[in-house]
């Protein structure tokens, strides 16, 4: 739809229905228990209402900067929606910003995201019906994927529409998702004992290893070979069976 052909802003109806599509896309797959995951699940959906209100409501920071930056602000005025693609006005791009690789690469994070979140949330769900560490998936790779997924998503986001409320959220967010997996991993430490450690030893807590990624990639070419059958292979393969809660 071509964005001067309808209202660019006010829209308060499309902002209630991406923000709760979102939210509760998040919700399911996060499946808040305790009052900590609530409030990373309350932080994050913070971060989604912002930002939607900027692009679909009032565009505030357009017209905070728009007499900072002036004509630098291709079309950023309320009657265009394009203006809001801040990155492709700044760099004083032309044509149809939804097409500009800046967008693309965010729209790759987001659905990126979006796939380790459930991707985790599956192996989270099947070690818990187990009754065993949660090893297999996202968690053969690094030790807090669902954190991951959702700085991920942020930052996707930020690439595609940037507003100065979400600039300021993400590095507080990620701080405290930071701090947030740290507790965790002391209470799963003293919970767990030797099986946690036989798990976090040598696994990076956020960014996982070049090496293991390329291993994981391999194994699922393997198992999708015919006559092949996959296994999980490293320490994870190893982590002994425990009972428990088994989000880490």
């Amino acid at each position: 739809m071509n964005s001067h052909a309808a209202p660019a802003y006010g829209l308060w109806a499309l902002l209630l229905l991406n923000t709760g599509l979102i939210i509760l896309f998040a919700a399911s797959f996060f499946r808040p228990r305790t009052g900590r995951d609530w409030r990373t699940l309350g932080g994050f959906s913070a971060f989604v209402v912002a930002l939607f209100a900027e692009m679909y409501g009032f565009p505030l920071t357009i017209y905070l900067l728009s007499g900072w930056l002036g004509g630098r602000l291709q079309d950023a005025g309320p009657a265009s929606h394009d203006g809001g693609h801040l990155w492709f006005s700044l760099l004083r791009l032309h044509g149809d910003p939804h097409s500009h690789p800046v967008h693309l690469l965010s729209s790759v994070l987001v659905a990126a995201g979006c796939v380790l979140l459930a991707s985790a949330w599956r192996a989270l769900h099947s070690a818990q019906q187990r009754g065993v560490l949660a090893v297999s998936g996202p968690y053969g790779l690094v030790r807090h994927p669902q954190y991951v997924a959702l700085v991920v998503i942020m930052l996707g986001f930020l690439l595609q529409w940037p507003t100065l409320a979400t600039l300021l959220m993400f590095p507080v967010l990620t701080l405290s998702y930071v701090r947030l997996a740290r507790r965790e991993e002391r209470r799963m430490a003293g919970e767990f004992e030797c099986a946690w450690e036989c798990y976090a030893h040598g696994r990076p807590a956020f960014v996982p290893r070049l090496s293991r990624v390329r291993g994981a990639l391999a194994g699922l070419v393997r198992t999708d070979r015919p006559g092949k059958t996959g296994s999980p292979r490293g320490p994870a393969a190893a982590t002994p069976a425990t009972h428990g809660r088994t989000r880490s």
